[in-house]
């Protein structure tokens, strides 16, 4: 589901405030499991489910007060990258994933070209 649970909007919004504070850029994962979402004949796949439970998390983060500049990737994964690969149905599937990057893959995944997280300055690196 794309609507967040209050459970999970508490844990995001305690999540995205201890966030704030750490000095890497984020990269926020919506997953699936391998079912096909109900509407995919209409063109909404486990694809855009992915990406839009990714970005509602997005929301209760900076709702949190955690700046839109931390994120440095919201993307959706479908059921590519399944937790649980031996049950591809299992609910476990069905999440999103927080990684903190280290300066070195986040200067890898902008190709060099980096804003602070407090998105005052541009900086080109080596």
């Amino acid at each position: 589901s794309v609507v967040v649970k209050p459970y999970m909007r508490d844990l995001l919004r305690e999540i995205g405030s201890v966030l704030g504070e750490v000095p890497n850029r984020l990269t926020l994962e919506g997953h699936t499991d391998a079912q096909p979402f109900g509407g995919g004949d209409r063109g909404y796949s486990n694809w855009e489910l992915s990406a839009d439970r990714a970005n509602a998390s997005r929301r209760e983060l900076a709702n949190a007060g955690m700046p839109e500049e931390k994120l440095a990737r919201v993307v959706g994964m479908a059921s590519s990258l399944l937790l649980d690969p031996a049950d591809p149905l299992s609910p476990s599937n069905r999440r999103i994933s927080i990684l903190v990057m280290t300066k070195d893959a986040e200067e890898r995944l902008l190709g060099g070209l980096r804003v602070s997280a407090d998105g005052t300055n541009e900086v080109e690196t080596q």
